[in-house]
């Protein structure tokens, strides 16, 4: 990463979340100065368990409050945004449609107009998804493929990339777009994923139970890649202003069945246990997966993982993460 990230004033929105709590440690590695906005206070995300706790300046507050925005990014004079606050789960969407699009799509607008009004800001990195693209027929999904999103979560993700696209053309902000697929590593403790949910069960010495059929297929990306890919983004949106408002996909190119993943999971954990198939998932899409020769050869980004290494270490985190609560209880 060079010097780019030494002393640069960096605003992070949803930083206790997975991907933000991972991004924020390798900001403060880079050497940035790091201000980050926290609507709940959660001790155990892997940013507030993490030694580099004590170098972040935290704001508290709600990702819709424009005006506490304005004020974040003016007095502590920012220079680069990344905006990952969202309503992230998927089944929590379909129950709660209205709270995901004020959180998502309000947010994000306000967001982005907060940053219009304070000209210090030089480069902003909105987290999408794949999901953006909805149900298509073709596969892996490309960045010039149409925002197809109908169920609320995916909706809610199109409109965000909408609005991008607006404030890019519109006021030229200096705004770039991610678009990636499962996030997975250590400190997820939701334990509804799979990834995390069948580590836990395989520790525990429980049957690993998967909600739907088994067969949907998904990218699934380890979190310090897609932390890495976050900065990469930032960097050369800082260099070449032809990338303001592109979008970009990020993914190892490696799509799983989720009884694939599971299935890894249990070799990497030497397990002979069995997955218990629920069949009771619906309104989900049955494939989804990205192509990311787009973020290859614009921005010259590879993965530094593969798909193995990340799970070992992800299996490894969490082995830790249990041994250290039974140690505490």
């Amino acid at each position: 990463m060079g010097i780019f990230w030494r002393d640069r004033p960096v605003f992070v929105t949803g930083a206790t979340g997975l991907l933000g709590s991972w991004l924020v440690k390798h900001l403060i590695k880079s050497g940035a100065e790091v201000v980050c906005l926290i609507r709940d206070w959660v001790p155990q995300s892997e940013l507030l368990r993490s030694p580099e706790t004590h170098a972040i300046k935290y704001v508290r507050g709600d990702v819709c409050d424009q005006a506490l925005i304005e004020r974040v990014l003016g007095e502590y004079e920012i220079d680069t945004v990344f905006h990952l606050a969202a309503q992230t789960t998927v089944q929590v969407a379909l129950r709660n449609p209205v709270s995901t699009f004020e959180t998502n799509i309000g947010g994000t607008w306000a967001l982005l107009e907060a940053c219009r009004r304070s000209p210090k800001v030089r480069q902003i990195v909105v987290a999408s998804s794949d999901k953006t693209y909805g149900e298509q027929n073709e596969l892996p999904y490309t960045e010039d493929a149409p925002l197809l999103g109908v169920f609320p979560y995916d909706a809610s993700k199109s409109c965000v990339d909408i609005l991008v696209r607006s404030y890019a053309k519109t006021y030229e902000l200096p705004v770039a777009v991610t678009r990636c697929g499962n996030f997975y590593g250590g400190g997820d403790l939701n334990w509804n994923r799979i990834v995390p949910g069948t580590i836990r069960s395989i520790i525990r010495g429980d049957n690993p139970v998967i909600r739907s059929d088994g067969k949907f297929i998904r990218d699934y990306f380890y979190i310090e890649d897609g932390a890495l890919a976050y900065m990469t983004l930032a960097e050369k949106l800082a260099e070449d202003r032809a990338l303001i408002g592109e979008a970009f996909n990020f993914s190892t190119e490696t799509p799983l069945t989720v009884t694939e993943i599971a299935g890894m999971i249990l070799n990497i954990m030497g397990s002979k246990l069995e997955l218990e198939i629920l069949n009771q998932v619906s309104k989900e899409i049955p494939a989804q997966y990205l192509s990311a020769a787009k973020a290859h050869r614009v921005l010259g980004w590879k993965p530094h993982y593969t798909m193995k290494e990340g799970l070992e270490k992800t299996v490894q985190w969490y082995r830790d993460f249990f041994n250290v609560a039974v140690k505490e209880s």
